[in-house]
């Protein structure tokens, strides 16, 4: 823990005023004169020192400086927008390790469950790999440290550390009597933008660039694109839900490994440094010329927003999904003392066609503005401007991409949670060879193969029958034999996925989900739309 005095509070509320008065950021308010903003920083300055002096002097308790510098300025950033943040030291060297597509730690994928957090998946060539930690291990102890009851995140958080370090974890496995004992040394961990790519049919090819843009993001598109162009792909569905965004270079090569070089990818509208709307062009010389479906949802936010709305407008793919999240504000990263910083709005982002990106934030909590996505309480979402498309669509500014083609993903009910959770824990037995007449299931290793076969681990009716004879037993699952025999298409899925991550890899149960998933299914009916689309952007061109 590192301690932040009062010289570093004034230095930072100083700071974050100046970028707000140079940056623009107070677009809302009424324009002030520069004698007025210099009257209005002295004063908030002055009246912050004077309020530290009374705490430090009067308050009864002990005064955590840190805890007051933190809350004071997040809370003072929130009032410009929701997306000027302040970060701890923690915090600030995680948004480089991501940035960078890498991190420091041991290299397992995990999940929460009912009682605690568990590997999902071991990636390979890490330490995890390498010390032998398996799918289904729950973690009971970190550096000697009671893990039971943490979450994702703390487990997470407790595992990372400096490169070449040693991290002892002790998990519980099945089959096992007692804890097992692992001393790790942390190493690189890769944290790739593509997190899955196979063919869907054997004509159409899937990309999940879902883990945000970094900076090996258009390298690793392109790669996944080369490798299924070689397995017969004529036509792609590139998923950006979920993906929260990053690095604009990035989605401005991603966008030009389909639109034809010297268009426009997305323009940057300020008052200070782009006063002067600048425009980001694509420069790829050679785009790909296969009809397109780009997937996206509510968690498709900045930069995968910026490659949606590219690709609508020029009416080179098919955006099907639901409304993406509407983040369309510029932020640039500071660096504070003690290795924090805090990002500030600087900029709005316009598509190609001049849509206003940005979802209003104007009223409401910073709670409502991130989980209350889409109309509340029967009000109208903002009209914006009118924009036509190159495709004919017209779509309207100042809210997220609206989808070509609408398509809701699957409703998670308490029920098939309840399956999910159970398929889980029947898998974790099933797999260290506890489920009896069933011994031949045991996995000693992953193998890491990214796919699966189409026929490869099906759950037949004798292995349901026991994962429902397991289910029911269990006390904790909450579910009867008429609850699984009501959803028996869904439970056959979700047991071979778990299965297939068990035996191969996260990515290889991944498919098996997306075969089944709603939207992906969409998607690929939407094709000979794309297709047209895609024909007359080749005639315009």
């Amino acid at each position: 823990m590192f301690y932040m005095n009062k010289k570093f509070v004034i230095t930072a509320v100083l700071l974050v005023l100046t970028g707000a008065i140079l940056g623009g950021i107070f677009g809302r308010l009424p324009t002030k004169t520069a004698a007025e903003n210099e009257l209005s920083t002295s004063a908030v300055v002055s009246d912050y020192r004077e309020v530290l002096q009374m705490i430090d002097e009067n308050y009864v308790g002990k005064i955590d400086h840190e805890k007051i510098t933190e809350t004071s300025i997040q809370s003072m950033l929130w009032t410009l927008d929701p997306h000027s943040a302040f970060f701890t030291r923690d915090e600030f060297k995680k948004l480089y390790e991501e940035q960078a597509s890498q991190f420091y730690g041991i290299g397992v994928s995990i999940l929460q469950h009912r009682d605690g957090v568990y590997v999902q998946s071991v990636i390979p060539n890490t330490p995890a790999d390498r010390a032998g930690i398996k799918y289904g291990d729950r973690f009971v102890e970190v550096e000697g440290k009671d893990a039971k009851e943490w979450t994702s995140a703390e487990v997470s958080k407790n595992v990372r550390g400096e490169r070449g370090t040693t991290v002892n974890v002790k998990v519980e496995r099945a089959g096992s009597k007692d804890p097992i004992s692992f001393d790790i040394v942390r190493g690189g961990v890769p944290l790739p933008s593509v997190r899955n790519y196979f063919m869907l049919t054997p004509e159409v090819g899937y990309v999940g660039l879902t883990g945000g843009f970094q900076e090996t993001t258009a390298d690793e598109v392109r790669q996944s694109i080369d490798e299924l162009k070689a397995q017969g792909m004529k036509s792609l569905v590139l998923d950006l839900r979920g993906n929260p965004g990053g690095l604009l270079q990035q989605a401005r090569e991603v966008v030009g490994e389909f639109v034809s070089k010297g268009q426009t990818v997305v323009s940057v509208k300020g008052r200070t440094q782009y006063s002067t709307a600048e425009e980001l062009k694509t420069e790829t010389s050679n785009p790909e010329n296969f009809p397109l479906v780009v997937l996206i949802n509510g968690g498709s936010a900045s930069a995968s927003e910026i490659v949606a709305g590219a690709l609508q407008d020029y009416g080179r793919g098919l955006v099907v999904g639901t409304e993406s999240f509407g983040k369309g504000l510029v932020q640039r990263v500071f660096r504070l003392p003690y290795g924090t910083g805090l990002t500030l709005t600087t900029a709005r982002y316009y598509t190609p066609f001049g849509r206003s990106l940005q979802r209003d934030y104007s009223s409401g909590s910073i709670y409502d503005y991130y989980t209350h996505h889409g109309e509340e309480d029967g009000a109208p979402k903002p009209a914006g401007t009118p924009v036509t498309t190159a495709g004919g669509r017209v779509f309207y500014g100042g809210r997220g991409i609206v989808p070509d083609l609408e398509a809701e993903g699957l409703e998670y009910t308490p029920l098939l949670a309840r399956i999910n959770e159970s398929a889980f824990f029947f898998v974790r037995e099933l797999v260290s060879g506890q489920i009896k007449g069933f011994e031949s299931y045991k996995v000693d290793k992953q193998n890491y193969k990214p796919t699966v076969a189409p026929n490869e681990f099906q759950a037949g009716e004798k292995l349901v029958e026991a994962f429902r004879e397991f289910a029911v037993k269990d006390p904790k699952s909450g579910l009867t034999a008429a609850n699984i025999n009501s959803q028996l298409t869904y439970v056959k899925a979700r047991i071979r996925e778990e299965i297939a991550t068990a035996n191969n890899s996260n990515e290889a149960g991944q498919q098996v989900s997306l075969e089944n998933d709603v939207q992906v299914r969409k998607a690929i009916d939407a094709l000979p739309e794309a297709k047209r689309l895609l024909e007359m952007n080749l005639a315009r061109n």
